[in-house]
């Protein structure tokens, strides 16, 4: 495909649409194409022709929260075009809407057969990722139902049920089968001289399991006003310094961006909530550690992100033990999933719980959203799941059998389950791989973190003072011994990780940073840390690259092994802060903000890892989301950690 792609995000809805607004149909890559809901491809094609032919781009697509283009039919220059066509497209919940607007540039009146062929071919989004395995899907049926004012598609697998319907106004005057199962709504529209014609077409998604009401917005306008009364509410009420209008340029379109990110959820008592998904387009869904980590740095701004995403973690908690989704009691999920591979288990995400972090974080956010609040009535409703988190970290996290969270690669599933997840990204200096059960460092900060956090609620809330001994007596036990185990003296650094035998995973890599904003290390042994981390080899200018440069491991395209995330130099930035190195704290948010200023005041997923001195401007990293929850709330945590200055 040559056609870029152009993302639109609405909650749990999103659209990939090319530069002349065409949805292809494509399948495989890194790249989505079509218009998902709750992991399934609900549009797979979108076409438009005049008078049978694709119309040349004169405005392509540009970024924003709607798509507008500009088209012309094909010819010379000594032939001007005979008429010009504007199209804008949107997405709300579950439901994209265009309006087509075409003028007759012509003296006399003029007549122009415009066609728009759809197609919906339900395909489950694990099937489009670039993963290489094929899955069966005995007793599909896919069926095409003309109606009146358009058509809808369905799909039946056994009980899973979906369907999408494609109305227009005005009616097409015919709806034409194709031989591809993709239908044509066909208009004859008589355009007088000079004159315009517009139509508008709405594409309602009902998938499985889908019991609201839903309806489609009149009009691409209309979500517009719709997005910009959500972002005024995120961004409403907030002050951001103005010694670094940067910074408080990035925090503003963070904000707007996370506005665009949240998906509904249900509580404890299945009331409804929304909570920041991870990222568009594939991971538009409820991801435990990064909806933690987004409502942590959000905190001190936005509080009603963890008061929102604490309830809807806790009612995925896992109450039993399950192999293929790596579920244990007490542990906080990892991902969840509403697609119909995820539903008949071809793929183990509906509930999964592949993180040895999540549940740290989950205890980490309660205990700082409480201090942050004061809100000790959700302190109290959690306790039975802030307790069963704490009671899976030390038993089957491993705390007490082996002195530390670890965990074991799942062959289904997720081989790292620390943030670095990619299979490649806990290694040595020299790239090769642990043997056994991981012991991740950066997962022992939170693990810290969160038994001296669980202990003050304990203390204060819950009023269990023989329980908040024995939680800090477990965590100046960790620090003891993490201090010991991890430190590498000759280097003067932690180890990445311990293999299953209880050797360091020597790699130099910016998870130590993290320790930092956990505070595990002692001052001295921090602030060795904190410098280092600014070295050349790991400060590329733009931030702290996820593996120092110089080691054999090191590539600056790698997911996890050289490049730089924005999520991961926030926690950095915000741990050399508590350690008293603000110098240090300012370098990397002026790098990160420069990037955000560089790319509109957006910070991707992930940048390249290549330095500031060589490429001027930053690297995008080829596959990264476009909008990422943890990078739009980093510019907030930035904004703690060094105050606007």
């Amino acid at each position: 495909m040559t056609d870029r792609h152009h993302l639109l995000v609405h909650g749990g809805t999103f659209a990939a649409v090319g530069d002349r607004g065409d949805i292809s149909g494509y399948r495989g890559g890194s790249a989505p194409d079509g218009m998902f809901v709750r992991d399934a491809r609900h549009l797979s094609r979108w076409q438009l022709t005049v008078d049978g032919a694709v119309p040349d781009t004169l405005t392509p697509v540009a970024d924003g929260d709607t798509a507008r283009c500009v088209l012309v039919p094909r010819g010379g220059r000594n032939e001007p075009p005979a008429y010009t066509l504007f199209r804008e497209q949107a997405v709300g919940d579950a439901s994209f809407v265009e309006s087509v607007r075409i003028t007759s540039n012509r003296p006399a009146p003029t007549t122009v057969r415009l066609a728009v062929t759809a197609d919906a071919d339900f395909t489950d989004q694990f099937e489009l990722r670039s993963d290489h395995r094929t899955y069966t899907k005995a007793g599909a049926v896919r069926s095409r139902q003309v109606l009146g004012h358009g058509v809808e598609f369905t799909y039946r697998r056994g009980e899973w049920r979906s369907c999408t319907t494609v109305t227009a106004e005005p009616q097409p005057d015919a709806v034409e089968e194709t031989g591809t199962g993709a239908r044509r709504l066909v208009w004859t529209l008589e355009l007088a001289p000079h004159g315009t014609a517009e139509l508008v077409l709405r594409v309602m998604a009902r998938p499985h399991g889908e019991q609201r009401a839903l309806r489609v917005p009149r009009s691409p306008a209309a979500v517009r006003e719709q997005l910009l009364a959500r972002e005024g509410e995120f961004v409403e009420g907030l002050a951001f310094p103005t010694g670094w209008p940067e910074l408080a340029a990035a925090c503003s379109r963070g904000l707007a961006d996370l506005a665009a990110l949240q998906v509904p959820a249900k509580g404890p008592d299945g009331e409804e909530l929304r909570v920041p998904a991870a990222g568009a387009p594939w991971f538009l869904t409820l991801l435990g550690r990064d909806a933690l980590l987004t409502s942590l740095f959000a905190l001190p701004y936005r509080p009603r992100l963890a008061a929102a995403t604490l309830p809807a973690l806790a009612a995925t908690q896992a109450t039993d033990t399950g192999a293929s989704e790596v579920a244990q009691p007490g542990k906080i999920v990892h991902e969840v999933r509403h697609g119909e591979l995820a539903h008949f288990g071809q793929v183990p995400y509906g509930r999964y719980y592949g993180s040895v972090d999540a549940t740290p974080l989950f205890l980490v956010l309660l205990g700082a959203y409480v201090e942050q609040t004061g809100d000790t009535v959700l302190a109290r409703r959690l306790e039975p799941h802030a307790r069963a988190a704490v009671g899976w970290m030390l038993d089957h996290g491993g705390l007490t059998s082996r002195g530390y969270l670890v965990y074991r690669a799942d062959q289904g599933g997720l081989a790292n389950q620390n943030w670095k997840d990619s299979p490649g990204a806990i290694c040595s200096a020299e790239g090769t791989r642990p043997h056994g059960p991981v012991t991740a460092a950066g997962a022992q900060g939170y693990a810290y973190d969160a038994l001296r956090r669980t202990a003050w609620l304990a203390r204060t809330v819950w009023q269990d003072g023989t329980y908040a001994d024995l939680l800090e007596q477990a965590a100046g036990d960790l620090r003891d011994r993490f201090q010991r185990d991890f430190w590498m003296e000759e280097r003067s650094f932690p180890a990445l990780a311990l293999d299953g035998r209880g050797d360091q995973v020597d790699a130099l890599a910016s998870d130590a940073g993290h320790l930092l904003w956990s505070g595990l290390l002692d001052k001295e042994y921090g602030e060795q840390v904190g410098r280092r981390l600014l070295e050349p080899d790991f400060f590329s200018g733009w931030g702290v690259r996820t593996l120092a440069a110089g080691q054999p491991a090191f590539h600056p395209l790698s997911y996890h092994r050289g490049s730089v995330w924005p999520h991961d130099n926030a926690l950095i930035a915000l741990g050399l802060a508590r350690y008293g190195l603000h110098d240090e704290a300012r370098a990397v948010a002026r790098g990160l903000v420069d990037a955000a200023t560089a790319t509109g005041n957006r910070l991707p997923e992930v940048l390249a890892g290549y330095g500031r001195d060589t490429h001027p401007e930053p690297v995008p990293y080829p596959h990264a989301c476009v909008r990422e929850s943890r990078s739009a709330s980093a510019p907030l945590a930035l904004l703690t950690a060094v105050g606007g200055v």
